[in-house]
């Protein structure tokens, strides 16, 4: 996959290095030349350009990458503008970072839908969510053991837990199904989630319907891909 990081500060840099030790390929933009080349070991590509310079932007793959995410940090009018000009191309997906409810209001009345908050979610957090489109979030609780919210694989709804019988197919735990429900909230509508409680055996896989998920990383890609 591509992705594409303007602001190369430490949110990121560790996002775009992440992403490129995951394997993918990454291009990390910064208007400052010594972060520029001080990653360029470490991030797929790097270059320096303002991004809020239209024709700058337009120099770079923007409409082939699958994700293009604004990093950029305290310069919220920088950050504002940046996503202003991206919004001008066909871009799949934008993620802009967030340091204020003003900001976010802002972005929201530009039509952004996906929001980075760093004192909320890590960088590698978030690269697992963005390389895989059916993870929403993730949480990593050891080395081996994460927990992750993913949407429920088509060919399980309608089944109960015990029916599904993920503990022994893949050796994972469901905690809790999560159902969205959208509510208008001073005009902007907002995705709401509502957890189910406790899951138990009875428990039963519903449309639209979000899975948390406890155990390996490797196990949980299995029953996502299979």
């Amino acid at each position: 996959m591509k992705f594409i990081v303007f602001g190369l500060g430490h949110f990121g840099k560790s996002l775009a290095v992440k992403l490129t030790e995951l394997g993918h390929e990454v291009i990390g933009a910064d208007n400052d030349m010594k972060k520029v080349e001080q990653f360029k070991d470490k991030i797929t590509h790097t270059v320096c350009l303002d991004a809020t310079d239209k024709n700058a932007v337009a120099s770079l793959p923007v409409k082939d990458a699958h994700a293009v995410i604004v990093a950029i940090g305290e310069d919220e009018a920088s950050s504002l503008m940046s996503t202003a000009v991206l919004k001008q191309f066909d871009i799949k997906r934008i993620i802009a970072r967030v340091v204020s409810d003003l900001q976010q209001t802002v972005l929201e009345a530009m039509k952004i839908e996906e929001f980075i908050m760093p004192e909320e979610e890590s960088a590698e957090r978030l690269a697992v969510r963005l390389v895989n489109l059916n993870i929403v979030d993730s949480f990593k609780i050891s080395e081996k053991y994460s927990i992750v919210e993913t949407k429920v694989p088509q060919r399980y709804v309608g089944k109960t837990l015990i029916e599904a019988d993920f503990t022994n197919q893949y050796q994972l735990i469901v905690l809790t199904t999560i159902k969205e429900k959208q509510e208008t909230v001073k005009g902007v509508a907002k995705v709401i989630k509502e957890a189910s409680g406790i899951a138990t055996s009875h428990t039963r896989l519903e449309a639209g319907d979000l899975l948390v998920i406890f155990g390996e990383m490797e196990n949980i890609n299995k029953l996502i891909d299979s």
